[in-house]
This record gives C-alpha cells, structure tokens and sequence, in this order.
C-alpha cells in the first residue's frame, strides 16, 4: 500500500494547512520528499477549497474569491531532481473521497471571472454532480448520465526565480494593454489571499508579493485541463529547481475539452495516487520546454457523436483570419442551440458541454480565412435519442427543472 503523505481535512480551511499552496514560488518550502521510484498518495481539496457548497443556490459561485484558488497539495521534493531534468509521473489511479461523492459546475459571473461564452451567460450558475461508482447524474440537469474520467486539472512543478519574473513581466504587459478590462486579461499577484505552504517570516511576505497566481497554464505543466492526463497517464515535467517541486490539485470528476463553463468541469476533492522517476538532463537530450504526455488507456466507451461546426465567423458576422478560439465558440453555441430544441435551458447546455466528455477539435487552420473547429457530442450519454430525424426533435424536458442563478450584487 502507497502512503498518504499529504491528507487534507474538508472540514478545515486550507489556510491551515501547511502541506498546501495556492501560489508559484521557488521558495516554497517542499512539504514532503519521496526518492525516484517512489509510490505515493496526496489528498487534495477541490480548487475552492470547500468555497462552493452541495446546495441549490448559485450565490457561492457568484461570490467566490478567485484570489484564494487554486489551492494544491505540496510541493512534493524528489530528492536527486536538478534543472534540466525531466520529472516522470505516472498517474497510478485518481479517485474521489468516500466523504465527498459530489461534484459542481458553474459559470462565474462575468464581473467575476466570466467564462468561455461570458457573453451569452454573464450571470452566475451553478449544477451538482453526485457520483454513482464511475457514473454522474445531475438534479439540475435531467436526462443525463455519463462516466467519468476522472483526473487533475492542475498539476506541474515549480519554476524558478528567472522563470516566474518572467511570467509576471509579460503577464502584467499584457494587462496593461487593457487595465480595465472586465473580466481582466490575466491575473497578477495578489499577496493578501497567498497561501505559501510552510514558508514564514520576512521571506514569506517576499514571496506572496511575488508569487505567481495558479490561474493559467505555463511552461511548467499548470492549469492546463487536459481531460485525458487521467489514470493510467505518464507525464514528463520539465524540472527548474532542486528537488522539483512537484504539486497537484484541481480534480475533476468529468470535463469537455476546452473546460468552456471556466469553474468548470465537475469539480471535486479527492485523492491521487502517482509514481515519481527522473531522466537525467532529459529536458537537453529531448528538447522539451512544456511537459509532454502520454494518455490514460481507459477512456469512457462512447463510439457515436454529433459533430458541430464552427468558423471563425463570430456571432455579430465579422470575419476574423483563421481564429480558432473563435471558432470553437460557435460550434459550441450552434451544439447549445441544438439542445434547446430538446427542452434544455441554454444554461443546462452549457453545462453538458463543460462537463461531458466531450472531444473538441481543431479541424483547419489553412483555408483562409476560416479556420473550422468541431465539437463532438457522444449522443449515448442521453436518455433519449438526439439524433436528426424527419419527424424532428420531441421535448423532452418541460423546463421545470433548471439550474440555480444568482442575481449579481
């Protein structure tokens, strides 16, 4: 039996915990320290860190402090770790906690955070999620039922001092192209909210000051929500300091690609079960600046999809050049269209696609100027049938049922 090096209590606020940070610095102090070949588990809060509750009220989701997330466990030291090595981590099994069977999807509100498609949902929302085995069922979203996969969304190790100032410098340009943007163009250090693990005193002010938020995906691995890094995953990080510093947190139960919905996915506390061996100047020998990865081999066995499409032609009908990110928006609204004629709210839409193991997919980026971009809908995850036909779609729903929303203050 692998040991449990970092437990974490629900019922106590991560703030107490000191094998827990919700910041980037090379000054964190490892929590724990394992040698390469080493078996391990780590308890992990949900991102929040217990702030959204199992409950039919979007107000939690409206009020959270994004300052405070993500809250992860470790660092984890792996003792013979150098900069420029490569960090092997193999995802043995993920699970959710016996004491928390649940999970939660939501929009933010576009005042705080917003999400994919802020525009078209700007107020806060919020599904549950409980957990039968393998399976999900919602209470706010009906005719549903879907296995998951589950893994991190959050996981990487730390970056060094040159590499964290520059992220800070080219995040804080970027903000300062549009200061007063809502929701902003990137989230910049915030000491009164960080979280540094077991570091103290003087050095511990410094380094709130500085630390980098979670927020983002970087050259480090982060907050990259890639649905397939699950059970049965091996990841090579990229390793800038001594000892590594390997964290994780941010599980979920379930995701789309793209993680659309932003607090998004079906978020959970749980516990992750890994492996840790090192390559030796690995990063030189294969030229590797983002972490790599090899995919989980089980994935839920869905095998027919409806397709959409998207281009890079945006709601108001300007033409942009090649825009993915445009046209991965409207194949996703063209698949929430779709399911209103079903009976779903467009909110409950939303919240398939975030949640769902949906496949999203760059399909063209030379045929200018479109770029196209496909999301695939398994139909097998509904209790009826989606599929076109002559007669056309049969409600199914009666609108009873709806997800919570909460009026912005």
């Amino acid at each position: 039996m692998a040991d449990t090096l970092i437990k974490v209590d629900l019922k106590q606020s991560p703030y107490e915990n000191a094998q827990v940070h919700n910041r980037w610095h090379p000054d964190i102090p490892m929590a724990v320290w394992v040698e390469p070949g080493d078996e391990f588990k780590l308890e992990t809060y949900d991102w929040t860190g217990g702030a959204i509750q199992n409950n039919d009220s979007a107000e939690d989701v409206r009020d959270v402090d994004l300052s405070t997330v993500h809250f992860l466990s470790g660092p984890v030291g792996v003792r013979g770790a150098e900069p420029g090595d490569l960090l092997v981590v193999d995802l043995l099994d993920i699970g959710a906690r016996d004491d928390s069977l649940w999970g939660f999807n939501g929009f933010f509100s576009k005042k705080n955070g917003g999400g994919f498609l802020t525009e078209h949902y700007p107020l806060a929302q919020k599904s549950i999620w409980d957990f039968h085995g393998m399976f999900t069922s919602s209470r706010h979203i009906p005719g549903v039922n879907f296995a998951g996969l589950i893994h991190p969304g959050l996981i990487g190790c730390l970056p060094d001092a040159k590499m964290l100032e520059a992220w800070n410098t080219r995040e804080a340009e970027l903000i300062a192209t549009d200061p007063q943007r809502v929701p902003g163009l990137a989230n910049p250090p915030h000491a009164a909210t960080a979280h540094m693990g077991q570091l103290q005193g003087e050095l511990r002010e410094r380094a709130a000051a500085e630390g980098a938020r979670t927020v983002p995906p970087r050259e480090h691995g982060g907050n990259c929500d890639i649905k397939d890094l699950s059970r049965g995953s091996r990841v090579y990080f990229p390793v800038y300091v001594n000892g590594a510093g390997l964290s994780v947190g941010d599980l979920h139960f379930s995701q789309g690609d793209g993680e659309i919905t932003f607090c998004g996915a079906i978020e959970m506390a749980g516990w992750v079960h890994m492996k840790v061996q090192l390559i030796k100047g690995g990063m030189t020998k294969y030229g590797i600046k983002n972490p790599i990865f090899k995919p989980s081999p089980i994935v839920p066995n869905y095998k027919d999809y409806l397709i959409f499409e998207g281009i890079s032609v945006d709601e108001s009908g300007k033409q942009h050049y090649l825009d993915v990110t445009v046209a991965y928006r409207q194949a996703c609204l063209n698949a929430i269209e779709y399911l209103k004629k079903f009976g779903y709210s467009g909110a409950q839409a939303y919240s398939i696609l975030g949640t769902a193991p949906v496949q999203g997919h760059i399909s063209g980026v030379v045929d200018v100027p479109n770029a196209c971009a496909t999301l695939w809908l398994p139909t097998e995850i509904f209790d009826f049938d989606i599929n076109p036909n002559a007669a056309g779609p049969v409600k199914m729903l009666d609108g009873s049922i709806d997800m919570p929303v909460a009026p912005d203050k």
